[in-house]
């Protein structure tokens, strides 16, 4: 029998994105039925004050987190993960910064239409973001970030890993993180973190 796992991600966000590597790396060990979402920190971002520089870099991710809710509801959420892996592999591992090529790119390797840059561009999708993003905070508590994952609907913020472990050691976490969400009393572990996101 299969484990349904819900993974909340934005785009941009480096450290879900190594997340996201190491639920790959299990998904397929520990039979793992994913389905992939969209958390965008622009819309957890909203009104709040912050200081000026993540202001500046949290405002332009919604043109990434756009595209995701339109391809989403326009194309169907099976298309969701391979998206975010061609953008993520841009934006993260090669370290690209020129969006309109990147999503250009992304949506080629892809197979989807060019067009859809165009929707990242409006707030057509706006809903569907919305309510992705509040089904995580509804089940997380909305003083976290991404990622987000819940196993058979219990939800937490986390794991932060970098890099992201592979192998045995990605099986030691996961079987981890299905132990704590197996207790109903569980709410947080937590360390400073020493290192920066590690791609590799």
């Amino acid at each position: 029998m299969s484990t349904n796992v819900e993974f909340w991600f934005d785009p941009t966000c480096p450290w879900a994105w190594m997340t996201s590597r190491w639920m790959g790396e299990v998904a397929e060990a520990r039979n793992l039925d994913v389905s992939w979402n969209l958390l965008a920190l622009a819309v957890l971002n909203e009104g709040r004050e912050l200081d000026p520089g993540y202001r500046e870099m949290i405002d332009k991710t919604w043109v990434t987190s756009r595209l995701i809710a339109a391809v989403a509801q326009s194309q169907g959420q099976e298309y969701v993960k391979p998206l975010y892996d061609a953008l993520g592999t841009r934006i993260h591992v090669e370290g690209r910064t020129d969006t309109e090529a990147i999503i250009s790119e992304s949506l080629a390797e892809v197979g989807l239409p060019a067009e859809l840059a165009d929707a990242a561009q409006t707030e057509d999708f706006d809903p569907g973001m919305r309510e992705s993003t509040q089904r995580a905070l509804d089940l997380v508590g909305d003083d976290v970030g991404v990622p987000v994952i819940a196993i058979d609907g219990v939800a937490f913020f986390g794991p932060v890993v970098s890099p992201a472990p592979k192998g045995e050691d990605a099986l030691k976490l996961w079987d981890g993180c299905v132990a704590v969400a197996s207790v109903p009393g569980f709410f947080e572990l937590k360390r400073s973190r020493d290192v920066g996101p590690i791609f590799d």
